[in-house]
């Protein structure tokens, strides 16, 4: 009876094996997913946001830092190198954005519309 526990032991470590990498595959692919919706959510949020910000150049100032921290969140849970580093990269140059008074206003919005339509560009495409 003991040599049949033995030869067991070594197929149930095999098979919650191959179980827990099926199951890591799908914890990727659905954190993949869940950043394909999530990150282009927030620059189209942004840019709606600042929008409506030109005449408060702190209140945009510090929407466009919490759109950053929001997309470094979501590049810390992307599973997707492309996704991870378009993320990373538009996170980036979301921080470098200062706006200290209404010329800062306008030059943000108009960086944030044309780095966010490239972003979400790229987001399409690690996420087709």
């Amino acid at each position: 009876m003991r040599h049949l526990k033995s030869r067991f032991l070594p197929l149930a470590l095999f098979a919650a094996g191959v179980l827990a990498a099926g199951c890591s595959e799908v914890n990727s692919t659905i954190d993949k997913a869940q950043a394909c919706l999530e990150a282009p959510k927030i620059i189209t949020e942004l840019g709606a946001e600042i929008s409506k910000l030109t005449n408060d150049p702190q209140a945009m100032d510090k929407a466009i830092d919490d759109a950053a921290g929001k997309l470094n969140n979501v590049a810390d849970q992307a599973a997707n190198t492309t996704l991870k580093e378009a993320t990373d990269s538009m996170a980036t140059t979301l921080t470098g954005i200062t706006v200290q008074d209404a010329n800062d206003a306008v030059d943000a919005v108009q960086k944030v519309t044309t780095e966010g339509a490239a972003y979400v560009e790229k987001v399409a495409q690690a996420c087709s």
